[in-house]
């Protein structure tokens, strides 16, 4: 099903909420004229006619158009999808500089400047990918990780504001009256909490995942791993804080983190790297139809479900080159990226996926030397 902002067809994804197939959550999101409320195609709620349902690529799109959080499904839980990133580079980076704050202080022309576009380009793109505004993008991305940390941590609603990248504590409570027509404290789940420091969340991600293998491969490189748990020390001024993250594989389709961090404006950009590191946006179910039309690699594909290649913790990010870029740069960019095709062979070939075949094993071995 093609997923871009404006290829989006709405007969087919309304059939998929239809089904409320877990293959389809995270690629699209349901938004329900008649309540004025957006839900992912899972949602055990009655699906609305067809006349009252209209369907966007990303909760901000839906958030922008005016709806609200379904309180039933929760958006916020749903799969990060790589897929609804875009095509274009410069989207995909704009929205990891989002996703680590990058417009909770700045703005869109600054943005852009990061990234080397001017600004309306930047809009357009977003319009075209996302169907959504930068500025729509990072507020959801605000509001829906408050929403997370208020049902599933125990943090106050000022540390809730702060830790989500939200300015004031007013302007968090307007948000969410604005969004929710209620206070935030009146989301959060009465139970008992017992907490025993830092801020737990989980992560989604789409199953399969052959966490051995990702585990295996973190501590290969000389990440700290204990069993199953991945533990990392936060530094300044990298992540913006000090402190330590752990992250241990929950129930399928979750991620368990627990962030201690000395300022919890630093929780955005930590979460984002945690997810880079997992890879946990990654689309098996498209990695896997792509691999599988290579006679040679079906098989192994079939055999080693849910491969992940790990994440460096620090992105080379606003260090990458621009689409803007002339024959030079793109030369440029190719060769930057040569050795990365190598090594991603070479993973393959020392996890026993595919033989080192002549030249194109040797240059894998001189790129992951180098």
């Amino acid at each position: 099903m093609e997923t871009r902002a404006d290829m989006l067809d709405q007969e087919a994804c309304y059939r998929a909420a239809l089904t409320r197939d877990a293959r389809f959550d995270g690629r699209f999101f349901g938004c329900v004229k008649t309540t004025g409320i957006y839900c992912r195609p899972v949602c055990p709620a009655r699906t609305p006619n067809r006349q009252n349902m209209i369907f966007v690529v990303t909760a901000a799109a839906a958030e922008e158009a005016g709806f609200r959080a379904c309180l039933r499904c929760r958006p916020e839980t749903a799969p990060d999808m790589g897929a609804w990133r875009g095509t274009s580079n410069t989207v995909s980076r704009a929205l990891s500089l989002i996703e680590q704050g990058a417009l909770d202080e700045g703005d869109v022309d600054a943005l852009a400047g990061r990234l080397g576009v001017g600004e309306r380009q930047l809009r357009r793109l977003f319009r075209q990918h996302l169907g959504a505004a930068p500025v729509s993008v990072a507020q959801t991305r605000r509001v829906l990780l408050a929403k997370a940390l208020i049902q599933e941590s125990d943090l106050s609603m000022a540390q809730v504001a702060l830790a989500s990248g939200f300015g004031s504590v007013r302007r968090f409570n307007e948000t969410f009256q604005a969004l929710y027509g209620r206070a935030p404290s009146e989301l959060r789940r009465r139970r008992d909490r017992v907490s025993d420091g830092g801020v737990k969340l989980s992560l989604s991600y789409r199953p399969p995942y052959d966490w051995e293998a990702m585990l295996a491969a973190l501590a290969a490189r000389g990440d700290r791993v204990g069993g199953r748990v991945w533990s990392r020390d936060l530094a300044l001024p990298v992540d913006g804080a000090t402190g330590t993250v752990t992250a241990t594989p929950g129930q399928p389709g979750r991620l368990d983190v627990r962030v201690e961090a000395s300022d919890l404006k630093a929780l955005p950009g930590v979460l984002a790297r945690v997810r880079r590191v997992f890879d946990l946006s990654a689309d098996p179910e498209a990695i896997a139809r792509d691999l599988s039309a290579d006679a040679v690699l079906r098989p192994l594909v079939e055999a080693r479900p849910g491969l992940r290649l790990p994440g460096d913790w620090v992105d080379a990010g606003e260090g990458a080159p621009s689409d803007r870029l002339g024959d030079e740069g793109l030369a440029a960019r190719a060769e930057a990226w040569r050795p990365w095709r190598a090594y991603g062979a070479l993973y393959l070939q020392i996890n026993g996926l595919l033989p080192v075949r002549g030249a194109n094993g040797e240059v894998a071995r001189r790129a992951f030397a180098a």
